[in-house]
């Protein structure tokens, strides 16, 4: 769940673990809007029958649809600083993708806090670990440093 912090307490929330969010099941009709909104329609996306003969067995998510879906889940995890109007996505220090995500799986994501700087007044540069875990998988889909900007207003 979001979180709103004042900014006196900043410091308190370095290396602030927040809960996991709740779970999310990829489908294949997720699958397919996706290929279709990025034209990647590589047939281990989006054809069941021809996957079968590869070592996946099923369909899988797009690296990058898992990696979009940290806008999802960052409803649940994030830290919003009092005084908040704006966010802005500012990009990532590092993005690895772990494991594939098959058709139908359930994922959900785990955030730390990793830093919190005011870059200018009323500007707040946040960098966040997410990993994105798989049910029933021990290795995770992806693990990111996920740069946000918050603007904040006295």
């Amino acid at each position: 769940m979001t979180k709103i912090i004042k900014k006196s307490d900043i410091a308190d929330y370095i290396d602030f673990e927040a809960e996991p969010t709740r779970w999310h099941q990829v489908s294949q009709e997720q699958i397919n809007q996706f290929a279709d909104c990025t034209y990647d329609h590589q047939f281990i996306h989006i054809d069941p029958e021809k996957v079968k003969e590869t070592p996946f067995g099923t369909t899988i998510a797009h690296g990058f649809l898992s990696l979009s879906l940290l806008s999802h889940f960052a409803e649940e995890f994030s830290l919003i600083i009092e005084g908040f109007y704006m966010g802005i996505n500012s990009g990532f220090d590092k993005v690895r993708f772990l494991q594939p995500v098959k058709v139908d799986s359930r994922i959900r994501a785990h955030a730390k806090t990793l830093s919190i700087d005011e870059t200018k007044p009323g500007q707040f540069r946040l960098k966040t670990q997410v990993t994105v875990e798989i049910e029933g998988n021990d290795t995770p889909a992806l693990i990111a440093e996920w740069i946000s900007i918050q603007m904040v207003k006295d």
